[in-house]
């Protein structure tokens, strides 16, 4: 599954998904991500402890930004180009 292409940018919706798979799949995701590739993650609930999961393993690699917060959220996530 590709997460971007230049025109768009995918969103990507684990609500469907049982709770502990849920990180399992954006982890999988963020991976594959190159340099300047994002996607969007749709949430049922705020993904702040994935936030800090993110940012201990992949310290600096990654933006995070909110685009909507409840009763669903979405968060861009990007793989920081390198410097």
């Amino acid at each position: 599954m590709a997460c971007t292409t230049e025109a768009e940018t995918n969103e990507i919706d684990v609500r469907s998904l049982v709770p502990m798979q849920r990180h399992q799949k954006i982890f999988e995701l963020v991976d594959q991500l190159a340099p300047g590739g994002k996607f969007i993650l749709v949430n049922d609930h705020d993904p702040k402890p994935l936030y800090y999961q993110l940012e201990a393993e992949h310290p600096h690699q990654f933006s995070w930004t909110y685009l909507e917060r409840g009763p669903v959220w979405r968060v861009e996530i990007e793989r920081l180009s390198k410097a």
